[in-house]
């Protein structure tokens, strides 16, 4: 995920474009609203709100996944364009996200890749529809942004796994099944292999502070998630479990990212923490670092409440898809979570 020019294109989206009237001020959603079921059979979009995809085949990748699930797929009119590193200009990406939950005849939308760019949309959704028309829309990474806002302007669950060019192993795809299809109370508990070692190494959780909690299960993208700090489109962390994870930052970065969340009280609101992977977040120089066990510590243990790391969430082929917005138990000492309640209608 190439995060670099996020901070800088956010605040090229919000100084450019008005907040909508479409944004709902005053109406802001009280409760969760849970998107309509989708099945086999049903027709599904596939969208690029974040970064232009480079490889042609990328596309075609994407629709097969999507088939080979048992969806008939319909790609966004703007899904192929190109603006510097964004798949088009903000009018185009924005204008597929709002068509495709307008669409009665689309019941799903995947995002075909993360990258950044997404923010710079956030201001030209139509809420109002997208609350009217709730449908389960998929990704991670970048669209971190997505998930929080819609969340935060309309309470609808969103779904933070797989884009449509990630790797759809068995794994994934088992647990997408019992998600979506058999909809499944899930437990999200890792995968281990214990391979030729002695031990276990692979998908160890550390518990950072024991415990249980139960909240709504609220995050994503630690870079893109602090980076909506003081706008409309950072949710509401009260009482809530939050989840993080992300991609090829120092540790001074996540140190500096975490320290945001703090300022701005998100840590001090919420009941239970679980971070996930930190893939490639090694120091890159300078008179020493802290570790990424160092930053965890000082910024959870004051909480007293419980926490672990090395959930199965991000940036790795093996993914959890967490319903963001849904209510969930923690277990910081098994390394857990699970659904409480449904996460669909009907």
């Amino acid at each position: 995920m190439n995060k670099r020019l996020f901070l800088k294109s956010l605040g090229l989206g919000l100084a450019g474009i008005p907040l909508s009237s479409s944004i709902l001020r005053e109406d802001l959603a009280k409760k969760v609203v849970l998107p309509k079921s989708i099945s086999k059979g049903d027709k599904v979009g596939i969208i690029s709100p974040s970064a232009a995809t480079a490889d042609r085949i990328q596309f075609q990748f994407a629709q097969e996944t999507l088939e080979a699930l048992g969806f008939e797929v319909r790609l966004g009119e703007n899904l192929k364009n190109r603006r510097g590193h964004l798949a088009g200009s903000d009018e185009e990406r924005a204008a597929d996200l709002n068509r495709m939950f307008a669409d009665p005849d689309i019941k799903g939308i995947i995002c075909i890749r993360g990258g950044s760019g997404a923010s710079r949309i956030l201001p030209m959704l139509d809420y109002k529809t997208i609350q009217k028309n709730p449908k389960p829309l998929l990704g991670y990474s970048d669209i971190t942004a997505l998930h929080s806002a819609i969340h935060a302007q309309t309470g609808l669950i969103t779904f933070h796994g797989p884009n449509g060019t990630g790797s759809w192993n068995s794994f994934n795809v088992r647990q997408f099944e019992k998600l979506f299809f058999e909809r499944e109370l899930v437990k999200f508990e890792n995968e281990t292999v214990k391979g030729d070692d002695l031990i276990v190494k692979q998908n160890r959780i550390q518990t950072i502070r024991p415990g249980k909690a139960s909240g709504k299960i609220l995050g994503g993208n630690l870079t893109v998630l602090t980076a909506l700090s003081g706008t409309p489109f950072l949710p509401d962390f009260k009482n809530a479990i939050l989840f993080l994870e992300d991609i090829g930052e120092d540790p001074y970065k996540i140190d500096r990212m975490m320290s945001t969340l703090k300022l701005n009280g998100t840590l001090d609101k919420i009941k239970g923490f679980i971070f996930g992977q930190c893939t490639d977040c090694n120091p890159s120089g300078g008179y020493g670092s802290l570790t990424i066990d160092d930053i965890l510590d000082d910024y959870l243990l004051p909480l007293n409440i419980p926490a672990f790391r090395g959930a199965m969430i991000g940036h790795v082929p093996k993914q959890f898809i967490v319903p963001v917005g849904a209510q969930v138990e923690m277990d910081a000492d098994a390394g857990t979570f699970r659904l409480l309640e449904k996460v669909f209608q009907g």
